[in-house]
């Protein structure tokens, strides 16, 4: 992109509508002190996103707008428009499809900025973007302001960097880089709420599978729970009818409110009228009261106009006496002379008559030869007259028969290539009608691209229907999905439960035999009967108490018979099996009737845990021992074990059909994708189709008309060409009819040689003649002349008396003069005071009738100020009014609600609760907050009881479902931070890679630059402070000519200037920037120094496309800019612009 142009309206000093235009080249900017030169530079920084409002030198961003002047009033709004040629197509693709972009960024006091982008607004971060993008921008280091040479010196390191990443065209990473840190940050605190919202989830699931174990006691509490619900829906309907009723009482008091605002504003309203109507007459009196100031000023002028005339006059006069004296002398020395000169003239006269006398005696005989002469050259001559007429005559009738004989021709061919011309087109017309497309195919096409829409719009639908279906088995395949994790996910906490029940009993140091035991389910009872406390005793042989390993003897007794010993239904270790030998499991009604047959030792056991043993010790089965308990929990745990394989195989089994059927519905989407972009296609061949046959309607039309046209010409030029055709014929029998006058030209030939000769005879003779003659005249005329002198110098000797008196009384008259104009100044004085004295007088009209004015405007203002007011009271109202509508409304909805809830509830009228509620009609009615916590300690005292909760199953499930949800987002999130540090890992190495190779040519530049504009030395670039370059200072080195190497800060002033110029060049030179402003960077610069600038200035606009704007005091610097625009301040405090094209100044130069 390419500066082009800057407009600014009501920017600081710029009040008037104000153009820069920005040329490629140099150009100049140049005026007084204050005059406003830097506000163009402030303005172009401020179009280009500039937010702070100290660097526009201001103490807010309102101080930009014009603020007024002696004789101009302040300005409400600033507006700034940048105008960029996009030609090349480098903006964003947003803003891509212009040949101009406009950048305009325009303020109104108090209501903030505006920034529009081809008249579309725009955010001032997308401005900012689009110049940083392009190497530049409102902090640009290309931005040289006032001061920013001395800033880049002593800048640190890290602030210079910024140069760099301006050449490495990396000035828009960092705002990009920040972005996508935020972002990053963002979606880590995401992830972490969603970390805490999935562990809230889980202990909810947990809490709502417990609440689904417990439903002993709700029926008990059921009846006084409807009781309370009961009281708080009846405290409620009545609370909502009283907020009703507020709420109708609160809309009438804003309706009210709103009626007086209304009333308020139209009498702002009159009053503001009247006031706008005074104004007129107050502009017309201060227009008045100019008037009568400027006609007095221009009679002051008039009179000092006159005393400088009357000045004038009198120095005249003056000098008049002084000459009107040496007249005077003059007068008197040639009245001397006079007599010596009549003396003179009487001698001459007698010599001439004397030579006259002599002359006369041979005058008559040459002019008798003079007359026999002439007369024979005069007949010679008329008959050359005659002979030289007739051939005139002829030549002439020739001469206008080839002329019209030739442009007779000339128009047949004129007319014949016409005509040509024109049968060519018609060819071409009829070609290009035979090679038209025939609308009624274009008809055709239409019609099949029209069904062939349809068609697709069909295929979109059934596409839709598709996708709907597969959405629902997805759906259908989810629900599974979560019904099999719900039940995994309900066997695994059992199982854990139980784990937790069974692990927190055991003896660490000598666990139970019991935990080395299992036996068979349902005989779980019998063996904790069996054993007893001796169960928990350990194997362990460093146990106090423990079981010791005893074989079996073969004299052990056996069994009665039937009996089935308990071994069989038990694993244990080798230290129980004797014990359990002579234990066996019996029918309840059994055992009783074998007790009598068991020997020593022995016992028998029921599967419910009643006991039998062989010294007549009987046990009830009442209730289930510790152990036999830890036994079932153990024998549940390894079934529950055994369930969550099965639920496993099951989850497995819903995941894989739920990727099918999202397999299934991302073909069905894509199916769908591809039918939409098929009806977009077909759309677009309609749209093609529609628009191939207008435009072959139309094309038809044009050249059918075309052809008409060109037809009618043909017959026009055909018989335009026929006749000129027999005009042509006629000519030429005109031209051959005509005479020959090469006869004619013989004897006109022999006619003139014959004059010729009596011509040059006769000029001898009046030669001789004509020398005596001019002698006698010549004496005759001096003797004229003498008498007229003679006359001449008697009538001076006369007239010298006379002009000496008429001198003499007009040197008096002229002194008289003088005297009058002495007395004339003293007149003029006076009336200029009187003049002085009105015109004060006007000038205080002036200022009362302005002060009235501003005063008449202010009140206006003031009244517009009341006006607004007003309507913003009413709006505000009118808005109290329309919340009180809804507060109504939703009072009403509320009652409403209630109602409904009272009848889904119970199922009666709002006014029978109170029937429902227990109470006696005497009774006090309860808070509803003390309800709220009595029905709460009911609820939660059912839950405790084990009320059964007949939503727990379905909330859980609910829950789950939220819980998949947001365990799928917070993979999602995971997925977006690590792209986002991927994407920041990429603009780090890119930034680097770039910020390096950049550095390597800005160094290789500014050594190069440095020598140049010193003449010699070296200088270089460092890194410094970093081993990242990214996070790395830029330190300059350099060695002027004659020096040791030292930083930027150990040069002189100028050294400096040069120092820096050569760095922002360098960065220019690497990445140019399409625009560089220089602000008075020439000013700590000699004049030598100056000239190395203006080369190099010179040097780069003519190496790079960067268009630079200078801003200079220096004349130096001036001659060399290709174009000046000088700032001037002709009105106090409003500053305008006037430009100087001196590259076209030098050719008009040159050129005159």
């Amino acid at each position: 992109m390419k500066f082009t142009k800057l407009r600014l309206v009501g920017f600081k000093s710029f009040v008037e509508p104000s153009e820069f235009v920005i040329e490629p080249g140099l150009t100049g900017v140049v005026g007084p002190n204050g005059c406003g030169k830097s506000n163009l530079v402030e303005a172009l920084r401020w179009v280009m996103g500039e937010s702070s409002y100290k660097n526009m030198r201001a103490s807010g961003m309102d101080d930009v707008i014009f603020s007024g002047s002696a004789t101009r009033p302040a300005r409400n709004t600033a507006e700034v428009t940048l105008f960029l040629d996009n030609s090349d197509r480098s903006a964003p693709p947003a803003f891509n499809d212009a040949d101009e972009l406009q950048v305009s960024r325009r303020i109104e006091r108090e209501a903030g900025s505006i920034y529009r982008i081809n008249g579309k607004e725009a955010r001032a971060r997308d401005v900012q973007l689009l110049f940083a993008d392009q190497s530049t921008g409102a902090r640009s280091p290309s931005m040289v302001g006032q001061g920013r040479i001395g800033e880049l010196i002593q800048a640190k390191p890290q602030a210079r960097r910024a140069l760099l990443e301006e050449a490495a065209g990396i000035s828009g990473l960092h705002s990009r880089r920040h972005e996508a840190e935020m972002r990053l940050r963002a979606a880590e605190q995401n992830l972490e709420r969603l970390d805490d919202v999935v562990g809230e989830l889980a202990t909810q699931i947990e809490s709502l599978k417990r609440q689904a174990r417990q439903a002993t006691r709700f029926r008990n509490l059921s009846d006084e729970i409807r009781k309370a619900e009961a009281i708080r829906l009846h405290l409620a309907w009545t609370q909502a009818k009283e907020q009703e009723a507020e709420a109708k009482s609160a809309l009438a008091q804003a309706t009210s409110q709103v009626a007086l605002k209304a009333a308020e504003q139209m009498e702002a309203a009159k009053a503001q009228a009247l006031g706008s109507h005074r104004l007129p007459s107050l502009r017309n009196a201060q227009v008045e009261a100019a008037a009568a100031l400027q006609r007095l000023t221009i009679a002051h002028t008039q009179l000092q106009e006159e005393a400088k005339r009357i000045r004038e006059r009198t120095a005249d006069l003056q000098k008049r006496v002084a000459q009107l004296d040496a007249d005077i002398a003059r007068e008197q020395q040639m009245a001397r002379d006079n007599a010596d000169t009549l003396t003179r003239l009487d001698e001459e006269e007698a010599l001439l008559r004397e030579m006259e006398e002599q002359a006369a005696e041979g005058e008559e005989e040459a002019l008798a030869a003079l007359e026999t002469m002439a007369g024979e050259l005069e007949e010679r001559e008329a008959l050359l007259a005659s002979l030289t007429a007739e051939r005139a005559e002829a030549a002439a009738a020739r001469a206008q028969a080839e002329r019209t004989l030739r442009e007779r021709s000339e128009r047949c061919e004129r007319l014949n290539q016409q005509l040509a011309a024109v049968n060519r087109e018609l060819a071409e017309i009829v070609a290009r009608i035979s090679a038209l497309p025939d609308p009624a195919a274009k008809q055709e096409e239409l019609d099949t691209a029209i069904a062939a829409l349809e068609m697709a719009e069909e295929a979109v639908a059934e596409a839709e229907e598709a996708v709907s279906a597969a959405r629902a088995a997805e759906t259908d395949a989810r629900a599974s999905l979560a019904e099999a994790k719900a039940e995994l996910q309900r066997i695994e906490t059992e199982a854990s439960t139980l784990a937790k029940i069974l692990s927190a009993g055991i003896n660490e140091d000598f666990p139970a035999v019991l935990e080395q035991v299992q036996v068979e389910r349902g005989f779980e009872t019998a063996l904790g009967a069996a054993l007893g406390e001796d169960i928990d005793v350990p194997t362990d042989p460093a146990a106090p108490v423990h079981w010791g390993t005893v074989p079996p003897h073969g004299d052990d007794p056996a069994l009665p018979d039937g009996v089935t010993p308990l071994a069989s239904v038990v694993k244990a270790p080798e230290q129980l099996k004797r014990r359990l030998a002579q234990i066996g499991i019996v029918e309840p009604q059994d055992g009783e009737r074998l007790q009598a047959q068991l020997k020593t030792g022995q016992c028998l056991v029921s599967r419910d845990g009643a006991l039998w043993r062989w010294d007549g010790c009987r046990a009830s089965a009442d209730a289930p021992t510790a152990a036999a308990m830890r036994l079932a929990q153990k024998n549940r745990l390894a079934e529950l074990e055994a369930q969550a394989v099965e639920a496993q195989d099951r989850v497995a089994a819903a995941e894989e059909a739920l990727a099918l059927a999202e397999n299934r519905v991302r073909e069905q989407v894509e199916r769908e994708r591809q039918a939409r972009e098929a009806v977009r296609e077909a759309q677009r061949v309609v749209a093609g189709a529609r628009d191939a046959l207008a435009a072959a309607e139309r094309a038809s039309g044009e050249l059918a008309s075309r052809k008409a046209v060109l037809e009618a010409s043909v017959n026009r030029l055909s018989e335009e060409h026929q006749e000129a055709l027999e005009a042509l014929e006629e000519a030429r029998a005109v031209l051959e009819e005509a005479p020959d006058p090469s006869e004619l030209q013989a004897k006109l030939d022999r006619a003139a040689s014959e004059v010729a000769i009596a011509r040059s005879k006769l000029a001898e003779v009046r030669a001789a003649h004509e020398g005596r003659k001019r002698e006698a005249e010549a004496r005759q005329r001096r003797l004229a002349a003498i008498a007229q002198e003679r006359q001449s110098w008697i009538f001076r000797r006369e007239n010298a008396d006379r002009q000496i008196h008429a001198l003499t009384e007009r040197r008096e008259e002229v002194i008289e003069e003088l005297e009058a104009l002495a007395e004339a100044p003293d007149d003029l004085d006076y009336r200029v005071r009187s003049l002085i004295s009105e015109i004060a007088t006007a000038e205080e009209r002036l200022k009362e009738a302005s002060d009235a004015l501003q005063e008449a405007e202010n009140a206006q203002a003031e009244l517009d100020r009341r006006a607004t007011e007003a309507i913003q009271s009413l709006s505000a109202a009118r808005e109290e009014r329309a919340r009180a509508e809804e507060r109504q409304v939703a009072a009403e909805e509320r009652r409403v609600e209630i109602e409904a809830r009272i009848q889904q509830a119970m199922n009666i009228a709002p006014h029978l609760v109170f029937q429902h509620t227990g109470l006696g009609p005497d009774d006090k009615l309860p808070d509803i907050a003390e309800v709220e916590r009595r029905l709460e300690r009911l609820k939660a005292e059912r839950e405790r009881l084990g009320a059964v909760n007949l939503r727990a199953e379905e909330e859980q499930r609910e829950l789950s479902e939220r819980y998949d949800l947001i365990v799928a987002e917070r993979e999602d999130v995971i997925e977006a931070i690590r792209k986002l540090r991927q994407a920041i890992q990429s603009l780090n190495r890119e930034g680097r890679e770039r910020l390096l190779a950049a550095f390597e040519q800005v160094n290789g530049h500014f050594q190069r630059l440095f020598t140049h504009l010193f003449g010699g030395g070296t200088a270089e670039l460092q890194l410094v402070e970093s081993d990242d370059p990214l996070d790395a200072g830029l330190e300059i080195l350099a060695r002027p000519p004659g020096k040791k190497p030292q930083t930027m800060t150990l040069l002189s002033g100028g050294e400096q200037a040069l120092t820096a110029m050569a760095l922002i060049f360098a960065v220019f030179l690497t990445n140019p920037a399409p625009i560089c402003v220089l602000d008075e960077v020439d000013a700590p610069l000699d004049d030598h120094n100056v000239e190395r600038f203006c080369n190099l200035l010179d040097e780069m606009a003519r190496s790079t496309e960067t268009r630079f704007v200078v801003i200079t005091h220096n004349p130096i610097t001036m001659a060399r800019m290709n174009r000046l625009f000088g700032v001037t301040m002709a009105e106090q405090g409003v500053s305008q612009l006037v430009s100087v094209d001196l590259q076209a100044a030098e050719l008009l130069a040159e050129a005159s």
